[in-house]
């Protein structure tokens, strides 16, 4: 079975940074690209980042280009989402997803 079990997340300033994880299991994670998604209070989802298989590339949205860093440990079937520089509209709940299975979302706020 595939699961995507995701931590991190919380309460933060503006300006402040936070981390996300996301530990895979039930499938050889290192072969398979991992995106992550969000959605914001009252919006839609919104696609924020992918990273291909091997770490052969990375793809931001550009809303967190240059904030944002997405990278891989597939020793430890994990993928990070690094969030720098928070700004309040990243406020969402944020999702990782591979396989077209979904974790179970991480809710980030950036509030003063």
């Amino acid at each position: 079975e595939v699961q995507l079990v995701q931590s991190g997340g919380g309460l933060v300033q503006p300006g402040g940074s936070l981390r996300l994880s996301c530990a895979a299991s039930g499938f050889t994670f290192s072969s398979y690209d991992m995106i992550w998604v969000r959605q914001a209070p009252g919006k839609g989802l919104e696609w924020v980042s992918a990273i291909k298989s091997g770490a052969a590339g990375t793809y931001y949205a550009n809303s967190v280009k240059g904030r944002f860093t997405i990278s891989r440990d597939d020793a430890k079937n994990t993928v990070y989402l690094q969030m720098n520089s928070l700004k309040p509209e990243d406020t969402a709940v944020y999702y990782c997803v591979a396989l077209g299975v979904w974790g179970q979302g991480t809710v980030v706020t950036v509030s003063s």
